[in-house]
């Protein structure tokens, strides 16, 4: 039986595929199926046409869903609580009892990313050679075994090392999940994606303050307040470790939760990204490719401006409400609105990106409400007089979360190459550890109420956020014009449809192949492990 046949039949069969042109199932028999990725071997391997329907797409989509989300929402969730938890604690003697002075506790919440920024070009190596669920795994298990070991510091040297270590186990988290975004979903389901575990923020923000302010008035003979935290929230951390293991899948490639042609079709849906899935293979020439990118340095200075503002409110967020006139308990539960516009604005501004197509605008946007925030934050004295002005000034500065995990998706959405992807997020949240390390200490605990150095700083900083994303827009532009000028020279089309951005229900009403190819063959090269500027079918985003 002829490669024709047994599309026709498998067409007839599946009366689901009978609105996919007979043209759009001869492009896709006629692509090839080349290169290093494991995706193009696995392909190659099973010796038939795979065509992916608008309903096997989002049937399979809702599968991986179910399996993949989960596991990393409850994985970031318990990353921000344990890395923030240092925060909440602070307003319960931890300052006092290890005699901490000066800068001491800026340097506590700094430390996690000097780990992290050491540790990032390591990360990228481990993300392309080691199977990402079981890495992440162990990731997680050691970094819930560290905090539990913080408990036992005693001093500023103590806080320091376990603090130390925290950030190297957690270093690995975010670029984990960017990167199983990037081989899980298509370009138009990512932003969503990172913005439901980027908002597990807000969630702690608000379970964190409740959990704190009960674990706060557990009375122990033995423990003080910041110790029962560090160990709650340590055990339940090294137990979810081993779900994560046994049930993280590491690529499309090897999920056994896929069965028959599903697996084939969950990597078949992703051929129009153009970034291809996961290759196993170290590529200096794509790191030499992202080196010379003018966008990597762009993603670069936009997360480090948002990180600066980000690491120093993160670290002294309940200090500045405490200086509004509440005790400690009450300023736990004050911070938890902050948290709930965080989850809010995170969520919707992802789902405003997808929908509008562009995230550069949103960006820009997004940076408003800080802007005006923190403007009265300096202008209005810190006090019990001012509490409803101020808290209103503070609830409006927690919009700023939400642009992190827009540029985490601009960058991702925007670049190819297995080995290229985890270097450009390798770069990525290094800016964000640098940013993260300068935030903290442009804060003085000697200058409170007012912290008129950091609220300056922050303020600075959410202006040019706006600025870049205004500059990126622009050399995404001239890049497509680029590769439209590439197309035209190699005889492809110029303007060509973007079926990875195209949504479920214009997928349903063309009655498109989710993978279909053009008679151009724009989309043949999907899996060749190629770097996005060297595939001249590649569409950047906006």
């Amino acid at each position: 039986m002829t490669d024709r046949q047994n599309i026709e039949m498998a067409a007839a069969n599946d009366t689901k595929q009978a609105d996919i042109d007979t043209e759009d199932i001869e492009a896709i028999k006629a692509s090839h199926v080349t290169g290093s990725d494991k995706a193009a071997q696995l392909l190659r391997e099973a010796g038939h046409t795979v065509v992916v329907t608008p309903e096997d797409d989002k049937r399979i989509l809702r599968a991986v869903d179910l399996r993949i989300l989960p596991i990393i929402l409850v994985v970031y969730c318990l990353q921000s609580l344990d890395k923030t938890s240092l925060a909440y604690v602070s307003i319960f003697g931890l300052i006092q009892d290890t005699n901490l002075k000066g800068q001491e506790y800026s340097w506590l919440g700094a430390i996690v990313y000097v780990a992290q920024l050491i540790w990032q070009p390591v990360i990228a190596y481990f993300l392309v050679k080691f199977p990402i669920g079981k890495f992440i795994g162990v990731m997680v298990l050691l970094w819930g075994a560290t905090l539990c070991c913080m408990a036992a510091a005693k001093d500023f040297g103590g806080l320091m090392a376990t603090r130390f270590l925290l950030g190297t186990f957690e270093a690995s988290v975010a670029p984990t999940f960017v990167a199983i975004v990037q081989m899980w979903y298509r370009r138009a389901e990512q932003t969503n994606r990172n913005a439901a575990w980027y908002s597990m923020l807000g969630v702690v923000n608000v379970l964190g303050s409740l959990l704190t302010y009960g674990l706060g008035h557990v009375k122990s003979s033995s423990l003080r307040p910041y110790q029962i935290v560090f160990l709650f929230c340590g055990a339940i951390t090294v137990a979810f470790a081993f779900v994560v293991i046994i049930f993280l899948p590491d690529s499309p490639v090897s999920a056994r939760f896929l069965k028959g042609d599903d697996k084939l079709k969950s990597i078949e849906r992703l051929r129009m990204n153009q970034q291809g899935i996961s290759s196993g293979q170290w590529r200096w020439d794509h790191c030499r490719e992202a080196a010379l990118d003018l966008k990597t340095w762009l993603w670069f200075c936009l997360i480090t401006a948002i990180a600066i503002p980000s690491g120093g409110i993160t670290t002294f967020g309940p200090l500045i409400v405490k200086t509004f006139g509440y005790d400690s308990f009450q300023t736990i539960l004050f911070n938890m609105p902050f948290g709930a516009v965080q989850f809010v604005a995170t969520l919707g501004s992802a789902w405003a990106a997808t929908h509008w197509k562009m995230k550069s605008p949103l960006i820009a946007a997004l940076c408003i409400p800080p802007i005006m925030g923190i403007s009265i934050l300096m202008a209005i004295p810190h006090n019990a007089d001012h509490r409803a002005v101020l808290l209103f000034a503070y609830y409006i500065t927690s919009v700023y979360p939400a642009i992190s995990p827009l540029i985490y998706s601009w960058s991702g959405a925007n670049t190819a190459g297995d080995t290229k992807r985890k270097v450009t997020t390798a770069v990525l949240f290094i800016g964000q550890s640098v940013g993260n390390i300068i935030g903290p200490n442009l804060y003085k605990t000697t200058e409170a109420p007012g912290y008129a150095r950091g609220l300056k700083s922050n303020l600075a900083m959410f202006v040019l956020v706006a600025v870049l994303a205004g500059a990126g827009a622009g050399l995404i532009f001239a890049l497509n014009k680029k590769h439209e000028r590439e197309r035209v020279r190699v005889g492809k089309a110029a303007k060509v449809e973007d079926l990875s951005m195209a949504t479920d229900r214009h997928l349903r009403k063309e009655g498109e192949a989710v993978n279909q190819l053009d008679a151009g063959g724009v989309g043949e090269r999907a899996f060749e492990d190629l770097g996005d500027l060297s595939n001249e079918d590649f569409i950047y985003v906006y």
